[in-house]
């Protein structure tokens, strides 16, 4: 990490709170420009993907897939995500 630059969580929390959209609680990685953002603040030497895939994994982030990249949130802001089945059967009415 070069000198003087803030650390990986730091920057995507930060991102994550900065660039999103009233009234939306997360942002979209290729679209809010937080991809080519972070490659340019870190000058490659760390990578977007791998960096939110070890942050979601630590609970600190979560990450939802969504049309074209994916959506990042800061846990608090999460939408529940409820699963294929359970939506099939509501929908049923059972």
């Amino acid at each position: 990490m070069a000198e003087g630059k803030i650390s990986c969580e730091e920057f995507v929390k930060k991102a994550i709170v900065s660039l999103r959209k009233e009234p939306y609680k997360g942002i979209h990685t290729v679209f809010s420009g937080f991809n080519e953002a972070f490659k340019k603040y870190y000058e490659g030497a760390a990578d977007p993907i791998e960096v939110t895939n070890q942050l979601a994994k630590e609970g600190k982030i979560v990450i939802r897939p969504v049309r074209g990249g994916v959506m990042l949130y800061l846990p608090e802001d999460a939408p529940a995500q409820a699963t294929k089945s359970e939506e099939a059967l509501k929908k049923m009415g059972l």
